[in-house]
Order: structure tokens, then C-alpha cells, then sequence
């Protein structure tokens, strides 16, 4: 297959769909989790959850990078843009995540100087062309980004630039996969894998999920044919007495063994560490921070902030439906005071929001 329409034929979609409803009939409830944000917003576009059995549930995971950053991060940026001399750099999902008190959009308004930007290299330019003040790029994201994140502190340290820091937001999924397979309040049956990040991690980190928990991996595409194979996949599996294992539909672009030269630049810069996932709370090495050799572009390290109390959300329930506990439609909030014109959590600001997915499906 070479063209993007060859992945969206209708017809072989009914042929996947029904053999999907042949694979579960006579089976009880199938909870598969897609993992990806991306996958969320597919699945939604396409309208793929209509096209499957009422015995097959989707659940949304916490595979957007926005919606897991949690609100102490967002408050810890804003109080960053309000020291003197301070540039933010940001991706442009960041700048209307509610903190406690404000947002980055917010702080643009009273003007704070915070600046969208593509990539971690438009913050090293921005940083090369305003020599008198300090540039703070929020580095948040999953292996997919951190690979670039950490090409531009080599960057910047190749280039002796001073002004230019990382406030370090990155983690990594396998942890937190891990901690759903071992949540009690979470039955999943079977995982679609992230495809954006297994481009770069490989396959082969989630034979610890298929071994040690029992759960089968398949990583799909982000195309409908993709997702709906990887589903039958996943269903074929779950069926099965078999042992469960990892496969790979998407093996046009993901490897086993992943992408060496990016999980190089990310060993080379990053080290592990604990970090605060929304709504799931402290999961063991599932964050990247700046080591030793890179620390002096560390944000937290180069600047003191005073103390900030970071407030609990009122009515949103973005964490327990990035747990796959719950879905949007079960929140109070959701579609009344709570929308993408006027968002009351980062599950509905992020374009890989599963509110956000959930609010466009419904229109």
C-alpha cells in the first residue's frame, strides 16, 4: 500500500469490521485501551467505536502528552514566565491548559512573554537572537519528542549558549502501562499500542506487558484499516488460550529493535526518574530529567520560584478517564461548562484530548 486511500477503503473496512463481529460473538464484554492520543482522535474521526460490537469497548488511555502533564507542571510554567528577563517557549496544546490560578494564554495576556513554537530548535533560535533574556522551553512529551528535545541541548551545548533551558516534562509509557495492567479498578483486556512512540522504543518493551501481565500488545497504525486490524488482532488474542504476545501491524514503520539513533540522543541526555502522571498519580521511572553532563540548561536547577500551591480540580474527571475508568460523557462538566471554547481540563484543550475527541465525535 502506498496512498493514503488505500487505508481508508470502505469496503475492506465492512470486511474487518465483520470479521471482528464474527471473532466476539458469543463473548463476553472486551475492554481494549489505545494507549495513543492520536489513536483516540482517529478512532472518533472515523467513527470506528460504530463500526464494532456492542461486546467491544474502546477505552481512551493516557497517551496524550498534554492531558498526563500534571496541573503542578502547569503552574510551575506560569510562575516561571512571570520571572523577570524569562522567555517561555511552548507547544502550542500547552498555552490554555488550566492551571490552579491562570493559564500560559492567560499570562500572554497580561503580558508575559510566552511564545509558540514548532520545535525545540525554534526555541534554540529565539534563544540565539535574544541574548539578553533567559528562554525556558517546556519540554513535555513522550519518546517520540524527547529525542528532539534532547538533539537541541546538544545543539546548545555545541553552540556555548547560556540563555537557553529546559523545563523537563518528559515521560515514558511503558511505566504507565505497567500501573494500568496492575490497577484493580482497570480490567483491560488487550492494548493498542502507541505507534508514534513504538516508531521509536521498538516492539519488544511490551513483551513485559504480554508476559508478566497476560495482556496481548498490537501496534497499529493511525489509519482506519490500521486501527480496525489491529482490533481483530487484539479480539483474536483475547479468544485465544494461547499464550498472549506482542504483535505488529504497523510494520511499515515500526521495528523490533526501534530506532536506535533517537534512543541513543535520549540516553546520552536524559536520565530516569519518578514522575506525577495526571490522574494516576506518582508512577516509578516513568519521567526523563536533564543528567548530570546537560544540567546546566535545567530549568529548576538555574532558577528559584517561590512556593506554589497547586489547587485540586473541581467536577473534572480528566484523570479517571485518562485511567480508562470513565468516559467523557460521564462527566458533569462535559459539553456544558466544559468545551473546547471554553475548557475546564487539559483532556479537552489537547488536539489529542479524548474529551476533546469524544466533543467532535458527538457534533
Amino acid at each position: 500500500m502506498k496512498f493514503i486511500d488505500e487505508f481508508r477503503n470502505s469496503k475492506i473496512a465492512k470486511n474487518i469490521s465483520g470479521a471482528i463481529f464474527n471473532k466476539s460473538l458469543g463473548m463476553k464484554s472486551i475492554n481494549l485501551m489505545e494507549v495513543c492520543g492520536t489513536h483516540t482522535m482517529s478512532i472518533s474521526r472515523f467513527g470506528i467505536r460504530r463500526m464494532l460490537p456492542s461486546n467491544v469497548n474502546l477505552l481512551s488511555g493516557p497517551g496524550c502528552p498534554v492531558c498526563v502533564t500534571p496541573k503542578s507542571y502547569i503552574d510551575r510554567a506560569i510562575a516561571f514566565s512571570n520571572l523577570p528577563g524569562i522567555i517561555i517557549a511552548t507547544f502550542g496544546d500547552m498555552m490554555r491548559v488550566p492551571g490552579s490560578y491562570s493559564s500560559l494564554m492567560e499570562e500572554r495576556s497580561k503580558g508575559r512573554s510566552v511564545r509558540v513554537v514548532y520545535s525545540a530548535l525554534d526555541a534554540i533560535d529565539i534563544a540565539e537572537k535574544t541574548t539578553a533574556k533567559d528562554v525556558i522551553f517546556l519540554g513535555i512529551g513522550f519518546e517520540t519528542t524527547a529525542p528532539t528535545v534532547a538533539a537541541s541541548l546538544v545543539d546548545a551545548k555545541k553552540k556555548g549558549l547560556d540563555n537557553f533551558f529546559v523545563y523537563a516534562g518528559h515521560k515514558v509509557i511503558l511505566p504507565a502501562m505497567k500501573a494500568l495492567a496492575e490497577d484493580r479498578e482497570v480490567n483491560i483486556d488487550g492494548f493498542l499500542c502507541p505507534a508514534h512512540v513504538s516508531a521509536i522504543i521498538g516492539t519488544a518493551p511490551y513483551d513485559i506487558i504480554a508476559g508478566r501481565y497476560n495482556i496481548p500488545c498490537v501496534v497499529a497504525g493511525f489509519e482506519p484499516l490500521d486501527i480496525l486490524q489491529g482490533l481483530l488482532m487484539l479480539i483474536e488474542q483475547v479468544k485465544s488460550k494461547k499464550k498472549k504476545t506482542v504483535k505488529n501491524q504497523y510494520k511499515r514503520v515500526v521495528k523490533r529493535s526501534g530506532n536506535k539513533k533517537a534512543l541513543s540522543l535520549i540516553e546520552k541526555v536524559f536520565s530516569r526518574g519518578d514522575s506525577e502522571w495526571r490522574g494516576m498519580g506518582r508512577i516509578a521511572e516513568s519521567g526523563l530529567y536533564l543528567n548530570k553532563r546537560y544540567s546546566r540548561f535545567d530549568a529548576e536547577r538555574a532558577f528559584s520560584l517561590p512556593r506554589i500551591r497547586t489547587m485540586p480540580d473541581k467536577g473534572c474527571i480528566c484523570g479517571e478517564v485518562l485511567k480508562g475508568i470513565k468516559t467523557p460523557f460521564e462527566c458533569k462538566l462535559f459539553d456544558r461548562d466544559c468545551n473546547p471554547d471554553r475548557p475546564q481540563g487539559a483532556c479537552m484543550v489537547s488536539s489529542e484530548g479524548t474529551c476533546a475527541a469524544y466533543y467532535r465525535d458527538r457534533q
